[in-house]
């Protein structure tokens, strides 16, 4: 018996060790993300607690948090086994911004001046659009493709959320997934970077910023960074030391979930490579154009209102919240909520080169630079935006770019074919999403392309 507790001791302590080792690390990434998503889905889309834990906390490590909501105080806290508790507080016009214990809850903010869209029909304006059909559309194809992209039966093996087609200005298709609606807000992750890549179309437009000079950050005028231009990180061809697996403690993680300024964490990094000479994708990098764009203007005020004056407002995604991190900076990286129909009126942007309802809101040359392959991205990146010039979806066309976020988020813009396809869901190609399939099908429902 002495020999079988010794054992069942012996057990528990090298469960303990193991806990310690691979687990404890990441307690303040987990209940960080847990906390910040909860707030986030809670307080912008009103999801309940119960329905955010089932499907957006759905995520190995994640889903050992457990979550508290504070109605009243409009602010989340998060652990693991009652360890590491995280708190997100949720700021009405700002969103859910993940603090830390020195943060000052009661120091007053500023708010981003928005405007409305004209009471135009979508998708210059949010009245809901009157049916147009297509004689060239085989709608009974389209609505097998999009359909055939959701789950059924309650299976979790696609896991879309919403799908949105525009061909030629109009809506043609539209499908969300239970507990959602055309009005549901939804995260966009890293499709934030190409709105960020916007903001500076706007400024390059207006004659206020010179891409290809060097970054404006004094900290790397005596050292090899010197030479780093805003067009290598619109690029993300730095050369700066970055690392982004979201499988485990890296970079982008402890940015996200830790940083009191996102965009510091990039710019302190050192320079591994010459700038232009070696592609590596960074979440760093856009929270540093972020905070870049932050210090072209003389007040936090000004900073605020032009992501909505300039582009987001500028073309009706009303619903749209960019989220911000401790030291006011959006996260431009990944932290824009909004819903698939305004998701798709950024598409329509891009596919109308940079002109909305007849005004020119961005330069046709810098929707081409855009979506131009950089150097040493094999054809798959542009300035913030995915491109399929390398011909990673074998079956839809080239010219195809796209913004991309986590768990398969997608805006594709394909000019060939005068189309816009929005997906929003919890699955990404590598976890059983046939993005190719998709897009492919929708494609075929278009005759006489």
């Amino acid at each position: 018996m002495k020999k079988i507790l010794k054992l069942l001791a012996l057990v528990v302590v090298i469960a303990f060790l193991y806990f310690g080792f691979t687990t404890y690390p990441k307690l303040d990434l987990i209940s960080g993300f847990s906390a910040k998503s909860v707030a986030s889905g809670h307080f912008l889309d009103r999801r309940p607690l119960d329905l955010i834990q089932k499907t957006d906390n759905d995520i190995k490590m994640i889903d050992l948090a457990s979550n508290s909501i504070d109605e009243a105080g409009k602010f989340v806290t998060s652990n693991v086994y009652g360890l590491k508790e995280r708190k997100a507080i949720y700021r009405e016009g700002l969103g859910a911004t993940l603090i830390n214990d020195d943060f000052d809850v009661s120091k007053p903010y500023l708010l981003p001046k928005r405007s409305k869209s004209k009471p135009l029909p979508f998708p210059y304006g949010n009245i809901d659009p009157v049916d147009t059909l297509f004689s060239n559309v085989d709608y009974s194809k389209l609505k097998k493709a999009v359909d055939d992209s959701f789950d059924k039966n309650g299976a979790k093996t696609k896991r879309t959320r919403a799908v949105v087609v525009l061909y030629k200005n109009k809506l043609i298709a539209e499908k969300y997934d239970t507990g959602f609606t055309k009005d549901s807000k939804i995260l966009g992750w890293s499709m934030t970077k190409s709105i960020t890549s916007s903001a500076f179309g706007v400024l390059a437009k207006q004659g206020k910023i010179d891409i290809y000079k060097p970054a404006p950050i004094a900290e790397w005028k005596n050292d090899d960074r010197k030479n780093i231009t805003i067009n290598d990180l619109l690029h993300m061809n730095s050369g700066l030391e970055w690392e982004e697996n979201y499988s485990t403690i890296c970079d982008a993680t402890k940015m996200l979930f830790e940083a009191e300024d996102m965009g510091k964490v990039q710019m302190d990094k050192p320079a591994q490579f010459k700038p232009n000479t070696h592609w590596n994708y960074s979440s760093g990098t856009t929270n540093l154009l972020s905070r870049i764009l932050k210090n072209q203007f003389k007040t936090q005020q000004e900073y605020l209102d032009f992501w909505y004056s300039a582009v987001i407002d500028k073309i009706g995604m009303n619903s749209m919240i960019v989220e911000q991190d401790m030291s006011g900076t959006f996260v431009g990286s990944s932290y824009a909520w909004a819903t698939a129909r305004d998701w798709s009126k950024f598409g329509l942007l891009y596919l109308h080169k940079g002109n909305w309802n007849g005004e020119q809101i961005l330069d046709e040359n810098w929707v081409k630079y855009t979506s131009t392959p950089t150097n040493t991205s094999e054809g798959k990146y542009g300035a913030q935006f995915w491109l399929n010039a390398g011909g990673k979806f074998p079956d839809v066309p080239r010219d195809m770019y796209y913004c991309s976020g986590y768990q398969g988020q997608m805006v594709a813009i394909i000019p060939s074919l005068d189309m816009v396809i929005v997906r929003m869901g919890l699955k990404e190609a590598d976890q059983g999403f046939d993005f190719n399939g998709f897009l492919k099908g929708i494609i075929e429902s278009v005759k006489n392309k």
